[in-house]
């Protein structure tokens, strides 16, 4: 007895060692990865914010000198009422700028454009502004202490010159790469390495992890950002708990697997897909498109997901393809049009102003009879057909453009507006543009991530809101989630945006109630509903 005794402590000790081996390989496979994730993650947002500073600052510049240049040209020199009115209306048209001055031989400002009393200006530093003739770039520090950058230059042959006044905390960037407020240490300054503007406190050079410096080609401005690794780490803490906790759980999670899944019988995804259309399980979502330029609700992209029964809320990536490849995606399309019009079409139908705009898969502009079968769906519904939107998706190519351009100008010819989705990042480049003859298009995320930060992005979105304002496009600009980018994308005259900075994806009854209060209109009688916005009124009250 007591060797059997004896036999089976050994096995416990070893089935011990053995699940320790087990558990602790897992975290420290875990912990080197979330290391080098850190490092990887810190060094890139110091890299991409000292890129977006010396952005930054070269845009304001370049926009400050074309105003000022401007004004120069038609000889404002003075302070005759014509001349302020000229500068008045510059500082207006020009975003960066809070005043423009007439500057006299000896630097005293004489006027501003302002007309107000001038408080006390200290000149900090002055310097020739690298890479422009005819500028000089100050330092001032008002009477309250807030430094500001001047550009001054010298207006024809006479004594006096103009200037325009920039805050100097226009020049760093004050939202994280993440979307969340600037937490690192930054400066940037000029040429002679005068301090323009700095943000937060310089961290030891022992704690200073992760430094990146960028020069200005352009302007000789140099921005340093340094930051420390607390702060990466901080970000990361659910991941260390999640570490701890997925380890722990690891092996319970496996033997609960192990016993599931051979009594788990194998399952029909398409067959799923079909179960959930007749259960009326994919509802839809609203994305609010908005003006960017007044603030008005424009409208809104309507994204599809789906419900299951328990409450799970899937997203369209997960089902969508498989829709496409076993042509489901027809009747979803149509299911989910429906629904819009029975939830939202009173609401819609009585603000015409309003466009909704479905996702439309490119195969189905080559189906036969889709242009009657959307016509019958939005027939009884207060929903015009001037008011829809149909994006063609790009994720399988174009494979007979002839036929796609005919159902594009079939629906077209009965008010319906077609716009490209994610442009430039499918198979389309510049042909969809050229050679369907569409009237939106919708510049994708990636792009508009990358304003401020990636010149090659940029230039690309210049390009396309440019080409498409040629060819009498309207451009909505998708995935804008700080207020940085809406500022870039106004100045570009882009109208339109939609993403997280206004609102994410909303269920209708989150939806309806935004429109309302936005747009309110006078209470009218109650129209009968039908079965399915009964269907979906007692969904929206179950997920709630």
């Amino acid at each position: 007895m007591g060797l059997i005794v004896r036999a089976l402590t050994r096995r416990n000790i070893a089935a011990i060692v053995a699940g320790v081996l087990l558990a602790g390989a897992p975290l420290i496979a875990f912990d080197f990865w979330l290391s080098g994730l850190i490092d990887r993650q810190g060094q890139e947002e110091v890299d991409i914010s000292a890129k977006r500073a010396i952005a930054l600052a070269e845009s304001r510049v370049t926009q400050v000198i074309a105003t000022l240049d401007g004004l120069a040209a038609r000889g404002v020199d003075s302070c005759r009422p014509s001349d302020v009115e000229a500068m008045r209306q510059a500082a207006f048209d020009t975003m960066p700028v809070k005043e423009i001055a007439v500057i006299g031989p000896d630097g005293q400002t004489l006027c501003t454009h302002l007309g107000l009393p001038l408080g006390q200006r200290k000149m900090v530093a002055s310097e020739p502004l690298v890479g422009a003739n005819w500028y000089s770039f100050d330092i001032i520090q008002l009477e309250n202490g807030q430094p500001m950058v001047r550009l001054r230059r010298q207006v024809g042959a006479g004594p006096n010159g103009i200037a325009a006044l920039v805050p100097a905390f226009l020049f760093l960037p004050l939202i994280s790469t993440q979307g969340g407020p600037f937490s690192a240490y930054a400066h940037i300054a000029t040429a002679n390495s005068t301090i323009i503007a700095h943000i937060g406190e310089r961290p030891d050079a022992v704690d200073a992890a992760f430094v990146a410096n960028t020069k200005s080609d352009k302007f000789g401005f140099d921005a340093e950002i340094s930051m420390p690794r607390g702060h990466v780490i901080a970000g990361h803490a659910k991941l260390q708990w999640l570490g701890l906790f997925g380890t722990g759980a690891m092996l319970m999670i496996l033997g609960v697997f192990s016993m599931l899944m051979p009594r788990r019988a194998p399952g029909n995804p398409v067959a799923e897909i079909e179960s959930a259309l007749k259960a009326g399980e994919f509802v839809p979502y609203y994305q609010p498109i908005v003006d960017i330029r007044s603030g008005q609700l424009r409208g809104a992209e309507v994204l599809v997901r789906w419900r299951k029964a328990d409450g799970t809320l899937v997203l369209p990536g997960a089902f969508i393809p498989l829709a496409e490849s076993s042509g489901l995606i027809r009747e979803m399309t149509s299911d989910l049009m429906r629904r819009v019009c029975a939830e939202a079409g009173h609401a819609l139908g009585c603000r015409p102003a309003l466009k909704i705009s479905f996702n439309f898969a490119g195969q189905l502009f080559c189906d036969e009879g889709i242009v009657k079968d959307v016509r019958k769906i939005f027939a009884g519904s207060p929903i015009k057909l001037s008011q829809v939107v149909l994006e063609l998706t790009e994720r399988d190519p174009i494979e007979n453009f002839t036929e796609t351009r005919q159902t594009i100008a079939a629906f077209q010819g009965l008010g319906v507006r077609i716009a490209i989705d994610d442009v430039g990042t499918g198979h389309s480049g510049l042909s969809y543009m050229l050679k369907l003859g569409v009237d939106i298009i919708k510049i994708d995320k990636m792009f508009v991530d990358a304003i401020g930060t990636d010149r090659n992005s940029t230039t690309i979105v210049e390009t396309l809101v440019d080409l498409a304002h040629n060819m009498r496009m309207d451009v909505v600009a998708e995935g804008v989630e700080n207020f940085e980018q809406v500022m870039y994308l106004r100045e570009l005259g882009v109208r339109s945006a939609q993403g997280y900075v206004f609102a994410p994806p909303l269920p209708g009854k989150s939806f309806l109630q935004l429109v309302e209060a936005i747009d309110p209109r006078p209470a009218t009688a109650t129209e009968p509903k039908t079965e399915m916005a009964d269907a979906q009124a007692s969904a929206q009250v179950s997920a709630a």
